[in-house]
C-alpha cells in the first residue's frame, strides 16, 4: 500500500523537466524509493509514456558483483535509445562507484530527466561538487512527521494522544507505521535499521577500530534526543566513565554520523539528534 507523502511531490514538481539532477538523501528506510514510485505514477498521469521512464534498483542484491560506472552509463542509454526523452529513476544509487560521473554525462546529453536517492555519505561527498557543480538539488527525505504518522494510521482505533505515545515510542519509520506491530516486533525493526546504518554505512566504512568508544558517543548521542551537544559535552561525558578518545576523534565520529542522517549539525559543531 501507498500512502502519498505530498510534501516530497510537490518539492520535486518544480524541478521536473529541468536540466538538474534531484538527489532524494535521507536515512536508510525513511521512504525515498516509496516516493520515487508515488513521482512514477504523477509522470504517468501527466501523459508520460511508460517507456519513456526508466526506473533502476542499485542495491546489493538487485545488481551484479562489482558493476561499473561504464557498465551502468551504457545500460542506461542502451535502455533509452528508442526515446527522445527519458526520465530516469536511479534508486540506491551509492552503490555504484562513480555514478556521478555516470549522471553528469547523461545529463550533457540534454535529453535525460534524471532523480536518484541514496542513504549515506556518498551521497554528500566532495565528488558531486566535483562533477555536478550548480547541476543539482538536493531534497531531504526525513521519517514521518506526526502529522504522516497520522495519515499511515487513519484506520487505527486508537485516539489521537495514543497515537502520538506510539510514535514517540517507536519514531517514524514508514514500515512501522503502516502495520500494528507489538512493541517488541517495533523495536526489533528499528534496531535492525539502526543497527545497518552505524555497523554498514559508519563502522565499516570508516574502519573504526575502537568501536566501544563509538558506540559510547551513539549511546549519548541517542539519549539526548532533542537537544543540543558538543565535542566538548561528549568529552566530558567519556571522563565521566574513566574513558578518553581525542576532540578529533569525536568530531569525525559527529560528522559520521552526520553523514548517514542520524544527526543534524545546526551551529557551529553544535548538533541535534534527527528524532526517528
Amino acid at each position: 500500500m501507498i500512502i502519498n507523502r505530498h510534501d516530497y511531490i510537490e518539492a520535486i514538481t518544480p524541478f521536473i523537466g529541468q536540466p538538474l539532477v534531484k538527489i532524494l538523501s535521507g536515512v536508510r528506510r525513511c521512504g525515498k524509493s516509496t516516493i520515487f514510485e508515488m513521482l512514477k505514477e504523477k509522470l504517468l498521469a501527466s501523459g508520460i509514456e511508460k517507456k519513456c521512464i526508466i526506473c533502476k534498483r542499485y542495491t546489493d542484491m538487485d545488481i551484479a558483483q562489482n558493476v561499473t560506472a561504464k557498465q551502468m552509463y551504457d545500460e542506461l542509454v542502451c535502455e533509452s535509445r528508442d526515446n527522445d526523452y527519458s526520465y530516469l529513476i536511479l534508486d540506491d544509487i551509492q552503490e555504484i562507484s562513480g555514478w556521478e560521473k555516470v549522471v553528469n554525462s547523461l545529463l550533457e546529453k540534454g535529453n535525460f530527466d534524471i532523480y536518484v536517492t541514496g542513504s549515506n555519505s556518498k551521497l554528500m561527498s566532495s565528488e558531486i561538487s566535483t562533477y555536478l557543480t550548480g547541476r543539482y538539488v538536493q531534497i531531504p527525505v526525513y521519517t514521518l512527521s506526526f502529522s504522516e504518522y497520522l495519515q499511515f494510521k487513519s484506520k487505527s482505533q486508537l485516539s489521537k494522544r495514543e497515537l502520538l505515545n506510539e510514535y514517540i515510542r517507536f519514531g517514524g519509520f514508514p514500515i512501522v507505521a503502516l502495520n500494528e506491530y507489538e512493541s517488541n516486533a517495533a523495536y526489533q525493526i528499528v534496531n535492525g535499521i539502526y543497527y545497518t546504518v552505524v555497523s554498514r554505512d559508519i563502522v565499516n566504512r570508516h574502519r573504526i577500530h575502537k568501536q566501544e568508544l563509538f558506540d559510547r558517543v551513539v549511546k549519548y548521542v541517542v539519549e539526548n534526543t532533542g537537544k543540543t551537544f558538543s565535542a566538548n559535552s561528549i568529552s566530558k561525558f567519556l571522563k565521566s566513565e574513566n574513558r578518553q578518545l581525542s576532540n578529533e576523534s569525536i568530531y569525525n565520529y559527529l560528522r559520521w554520523l552526520e553523514q548517514a542522517f542520524i544527526i543534524i549539525l545546526v551551529g557551529d559543531m553544535i548538533y541535534r539528534v534527527k528524532t526517528f
